[in-house]
């Protein structure tokens, strides 16, 4: 066995694991909770517009966006080193939060909760995809 000094020394985080594993998880979790907003995306679109086919149609073209990024996500968060993942990852979320701030200034309220939420989740997706990309820059250039 190493003398302490010498073993790797991992970060660990406030909940007994290292961090890298802890912000994997969290990675993870923001893509689920996307395929959860997507999901209630579709019930409620099924919901106010099951008898106009034409903006149910078209609402569920927004549910479908958003699994799409949602299963991107999942997939660049398993790909460390994908960095072309990353970038159409990252284009997605920034891309997601225009459309989330957007359909706030159409209904009139910028605040609303689901305005709010896909914007937000899709920024610390965009974030967790920055990451991928400095990252895997990083061992490539090593």
């Amino acid at each position: 066995m190493r003398p302490r000094a010498l073993r790797p020394q991992l970060k660990r985080d406030p909940l007994g694991g290292n961090a890298e594993d802890t912000v994997k998880v969290l990675d993870r979790v923001l893509g689920w909770l996307l395929v959860v907003g997507g999901l209630l995306h579709a019930l409620g679109s099924w919901t106010a517009y099951r008898n106009a086919p034409p903006e149910l149609l078209w609402a569920l073209s927004g549910s479908l966006a958003a699994l799409l990024l949602a299963a991107l996500n999942l997939l660049r968060a398993g790909r460390p080193q994908d960095r072309p993942l990353a970038w159409v990852s990252l284009g997605g979320c920034l891309a997601w939060i225009v459309v989330s701030v957007s359909f706030g200034r159409v209904i009139g309220n910028v605040l609303d909760p689901r305005a709010v939420i896909h914007a937000l989740n899709a920024a610390a997706l965009a974030v967790m995809s920055w990451r991928t990309l400095v990252r895997a820059s990083r061992q490539v250039a090593a």
